[in-house]
């Protein structure tokens, strides 16, 4: 594979270091068509972590019929091990069962996913902003008493396709709601790719004149309308550190249909590091993690510097 390196030429408006929440065994995974097997999912984290990917969001314990993609939990984190439940490889958990299952599995972080909007609570929750937080409530209580750190997700921060643009301080309540259960950080959802720079910073000016300031965030911006990197430069201009992205630009958004993959996490990395941003990831090792990946999905992988790096 040839490789080509970005001229390095530090960019002084962004953070000396960026911490990239890799979101793809879960997020990335859970909206193919095709059931991975769970040796190769573990397999797939165990590249991730050696490629210079601290933090590696493992799976969901999420009801097997609704994203049957994930439907073996347990067994992943069995074939990975102490290096699958610590408090660098996070798990999504949807309820208190979800927790329950996660505690067995003996994990040291979770992640809630919660919506700024009525219409995709509804749909993605099957209740509204309000019964959501209070299903949250006794999750991240626990959680926290068993001395996880806990994440919250907001998803259509930026727009929704039921019900189009979306207050900011719509989405600044939710935020504020969620830190109050005692959430540790917060991750800001483009859940359908909207999202434009402008837009952006005045959600976190929003959010900072809250009291939520950027150390307690992380950014999820989708790909849709090509705005991602732009969107997440923005971000970390206002101070964000914490980025998701996800290995390939997997993934997407069983519940929105107009939601195309994630960040792809090669673009991300390409980007930071031809800007003197530290991530601590092996360009080079993530990308072989890309290609080795979508051989077994059976398709070339969207990434652009995938694409570059590998001729494929």
């Amino acid at each position: 594979m040839s490789r080509a390196l970005p001229q390095v030429e530090p960019d002084p408006t962004l953070p000396s270091r960026v911490t990239v929440y890799e979101v793809g065994p879960r997020d990335g995974l859970q909206n193919e068509s095709t059931v991975v097997p769970a040796e190769v999912k573990a397999e797939f984290v165990r590249r991730l972590a050696a490629a210079g990917l601290g933090t590696v969001e493992t799976t969901s314990f999420v009801d097997p019929r609704w994203v049957p993609q994930l439907a073996d939990a347990e067994e992943v984190l069995g074939l990975l091990g102490p290096d699958g439940v610590g408090a660098r490889r996070p798990v999504l958990v949807p309820n208190v069962r979800g927790l329950d299952r996660a505690l067995a599995a003996g994990v040291g972080a979770v992640a809630v996913f919660g919506s700024a909007t009525e219409t995709f609570a509804r749909r993605n929750l099957n209740r509204n902003v309000e019964e959501s937080l209070g299903m949250f409530a006794p999750v991240v209580e626990r959680a926290r008493a068993e001395g996880l750190w806990v994440r919250g997700y907001v998803s259509m921060c930026f727009g929704d396709p039921w019900e189009g643009p979306v207050p900011v301080e719509q989405v600044v309540g939710v935020c504020r709601r969620l830190l109050d259960l005692g959430i540790d950080q917060l991750s800001l959802g483009d859940t359908i790719g909207v999202a434009t720079t402008g837009h952006v910073h005045r959600l976190l000016e929003a959010l900072a004149a809250a009291g939520v300031g950027p150390d307690r965030l992380g950014v999820h911006f989708h790909d849709t309308y090509g705005q991602a990197l732009a969107n997440t430069v923005a971000a970390l201009r206002d101070g964000v550190t914490v980025v998701d992205a996800s290995t390939g630009g997997l993934g997407g958004c069983p519940y929105a249909k107009s939601a195309t993959g994630n960040l792809a996490t090669e673009d991300l990395v390409w980007l930071l590091d031809g800007a003197g941003v530290e991530t601590g990831v092996d360009l080079d090792a993530l990308v072989a993690t890309s290609a080795w990946m979508a051989e077994h999905l059976g398709r070339p992988s969207p990434s652009r510097v995938v694409r570059a790096l590998s001729g494929g």
